[in-house]
């Protein structure tokens, strides 16, 4: 399979190393990293042992990448105004789109160019981030899960999740997107602000009794706007934010991408985090107090707030 990654980050990195590892031919489109990568290949550092590509199809412009079977997305979605532009090159009759980005919006904003039963979604459950050019760390985890944007578990999904499976990436198809971008949320909405807010990574917040207390409340808020979205079914709010906490104690030290973000001054990811959740909370009569202050004060410390 020949798989395209837009979005060459921590994740894209990582999942993209791990495919071309496992045979599958693999184009990433490269912005800082290119030359690193081109001279030096990609060196990945990872909990389960690290592994060398000594020769990685580098591209800095999508146009030179061409059709593909599979476009592999991992994109910050506070740039997602390039989205489209940047998958259309590698878009041809048969090629499906798996966005693994944050939050909500994604497939929509995909959906308005491109056929919608070419469009896949998923959740990264993932602990990685950058080194210096040409190097990845994987520091924890790497399960993904995904399903179609028209609904249902489809042999298609079931094949990816198969794929990526058989390259050592944990993977699940599932029939209810909607509900596993929620089930993400309610982990990032907490995490993510909090830690880009103080400063203090996930460790710290859950050693501290009121910022683990103030951690279960937002989870809480965010599970009672999920099962006011019609999902397939109800996410089961207090076993699954005990599953969530359980998930994270062990990852000790861990700064989420939010926090990574603001330290190094670079836009965070609010749009889709935070401010559409709000929204389509909103809409179904769901208030979340907690979730709106920390919006306003992660918003507060942008250089262009965009409070839409």
């Amino acid at each position: 399979m020949h798989i395209g990654v837009i979005g060459s980050g921590a994740l894209g990195l990582y999942y993209g190393a791990m495919l071309q590892r496992a045979g599958h031919r693999v184009s990433f489109l490269l912005r800082s990293d290119y030359d690193a990568i081109s001279s030096q290949g990609l060196q990945v550092h990872s909990i389960n042992g690290d592994f060398e590509l000594s020769r990685v199809e580098g591209y800095q412009s999508a146009d030179r990448i061409g059709h593909v079977d599979l476009i592999l997305i991992g994109l910050k979605t506070f740039a997602n105004q390039h989205l489209v532009e940047l998958v259309q090159p590698l878009a041809g009759p048969d090629t499906a789109i798996l966005t693994l980005q944050n939050g909500l919006g994604n497939e929509e904003l995909l959906a308005e160019t491109f056929p919608a039963e070419k469009i896949l979604g998923g959740v990264a459950f993932l602990c990685s981030n950058r080194g210096e050019p040409g190097h990845v760390h994987h520091l924890g985890e790497g399960r993904i899960r995904l399903g179609e944007f028209c609904g249902g578990l489809s042999p298609r999904s079931q094949q990816l999740a198969e794929i990526f499976s058989q390259a050592g990436v944990p993977c699940e198809a599932v029939d209810d997107l909607r509900k596993i971008r929620w089930e993400k949320l309610i982990w990032n909405i907490p995490f993510n602000g909090l830690t880009a807010l103080t400063d203090k990574n996930v460790t710290e917040l859950l050693s501290h009794p009121p910022t683990r207390a103030l951690v279960r409340d937002i989870m809480a808020e965010v599970v009672a706007a999920a099962n006011a979205q019609q999902l397939t079914s109800p996410i089961n709010g207090g076993p699954f934010i005990e599953r969530m906490i359980q998930m994270t104690e062990p990852m000790l030290g861990y700064s989420p991408s939010m926090m990574v973000d603001r330290r190094k001054n670079r836009p965070l990811e609010l749009e889709a985090i935070y401010a559409i959740p709000l929204k389509m909370a909103a809409k179904a009569g769901v208030g979340m107090p907690r979730t709106e202050m920390l919006y306003s004060l992660l918003a507060l410390g942008e250089k262009d707030p965009d409070r839409k």
